[in-house]
């Protein structure tokens, strides 16, 4: 069996650890957390590793460098899942990583080894993504306590029932001086490797997102009785503001997506009085995100104006972009080369990953894999084998450079 058959496999095995007899769904302090980091921790332990659940629920394995207590090289992913799954976001990228971790079983390296599997970065439980790479972090907010998943359960309660202490979060957190860098691997999520056909890619900087609730106010009426100039319809200058985005965007180079729209009274003979919306905005850059919201929320105000409605905005989410390390990067890029492309691809990451978390605590760089039509978050995902053998390569080389830059940088 080649590493990437093997690595393919254990993919599958997850596949069966759901929270739903007919998808893939895999949450936060759930017991299909508990059984997937069990798992996880056993393919850990067979490469070598030290393996340890830290107090935030992710699941860590280590081993030491050419002497013990050398700074690490953290190499990981999530093996939480969004409801309706598909089987490689998150998973490939930790199975790829404790393969490499079982490569280098033997080879000396100038740093310690980890390998992580994160517990929550799709926020699909509570609402809020990141938890357990911030908490790594040590970007813990207090406040995050009292969130709550669908069942009215806060996180703090989870914590308890799934046997961690709340007060012991902070002891997840890494010291800057205790890290070198971190290494991710993932399928790509978009289209672009394929339609290069390229195997793999680097990523550049991953998306800097703001998310709003958008509240259009108007006025609730009957149907029949209120003539079209006495109408203040929320859902019809709703629906402008949803094409005046993805235009104004498509203009800027970003990204905006209203992904969830919510009408009162909701009734079909009375004009919609409001309408909340979702807005989901990632640019390559926080200038440009920020410039792109600013556009977009003057057409918006506009709107409004234009039909005697009222608009509020509020902010629910701002993550920074993260821009990769060039050292990192470069070790990546490296490895690219030797095994997969002779010219390696470097793209943007749209999407948001566990690295934009990690990199408020050390530098940062990340290899894509190429996934059939750029398919994710859904169950019809597919990689490739020999995408897959090709970044398991990639990424064992890209360690070992890593390792003769950190000499280099150690002078």
């Amino acid at each position: 069996m080649t590493t990437a058959e093997l690595v393919l496999a254990r993919c599958s095995e997850l596949d069966a650890i759901s929270a739903s007899e007919t998808w893939l769904e895999r949450t936060h302090l759930t017991p299909e957390h508990r059984v997937a980091n069990a798992l996880a921790g056993n393919w850990m332990r067979e490469a070598g590793l030290q393996v340890h659940q830290d107090a935030a629920g992710n699941i860590c394995g280590r081993r030491e460098g050419s002497t013990p207590g050398l700074p690490a090289l953290l190499l990981g992913s999530h093996l939480d899942t969004v409801p309706d799954a598909g089987s490689f976001d998150g998973m490939l990228g930790v199975l790829m990583a404790i393969a490499v971790a079982e490569r280098l079983r033997d080879t000396p390296l100038p740093f310690a080894l980890e390998v992580i599997g994160f517990s929550d970065e799709e926020g699909s439980r509570f609402g809020k993504a990141l938890l357990g790479s911030q908490a790594v972090a040590g970007t813990w907010d207090e406040d995050w306590w009292d969130l709550r998943d669908r069942d009215g359960i806060t996180l703090h309660q989870a914590f308890l029932e799934f046997g961690l202490d709340p007060r012991r979060v902070g002891e997840a957190a890494r010291r800057p001086e205790d890290l070198v860098g971190y290494l991710e691997a993932h399928i790509e999520q978009g289209p672009y490797l394929e339609a290069a056909d390229a195997s793999l890619g680097y990523v550049t900087t991953i998306a800097g997102a703001r998310r709003f609730r958008l509240s259009v106010t108007g006025e609730a009426r009957h149907a029949g009785g209120t003539p079209y100039e006495r109408r203040r319809d929320a859902l019809v200058g709703a629906s402008e503001m949803i094409v005046a985005v993805e235009r104004l965007a498509k203009a800027a180079g970003t990204i905006a997506t209203v992904g969830r729209i919510e009408v009162q009274p909701g009734a079909v003979n009375v004009i919609p009085g409001r309408a909340d919306l979702s807005l989901d905005l990632r640019a390559a850059t926080d200038d440009e995100r920020d410039r792109s919201w600013q556009e977009i929320e003057r057409e918006l105000l506009r709107i409004c104006e234009e039909r005697d409605l009222r608009l509020d905005a509020v902010e629910t989410h701002n993550a920074p972009a993260a821009p990769c390390a060039r050292w990192l990067t470069e070790a990546i890029i490296e490895g690219i080369h030797v095994f997969a492309d002779d010219e390696p691809m470097g793209l943007w990451s749209r999407a948001g990953h566990d690295a934009m978390a990690v990199a408020a605590v050390t530098d940062i760089a990340m290899l894509f894999v190429r996934c059939h039509d750029g398919i994710s978050h859904h169950p019809d995902e597919a990689v490739r084998e020999v995408d897959v053998e090709n970044g398991i390569d990639a990424f064992e080389h890209a360690v070992l450079a890593v390792a003769s830059a950190h000499l280099a940088r150690l002078g």
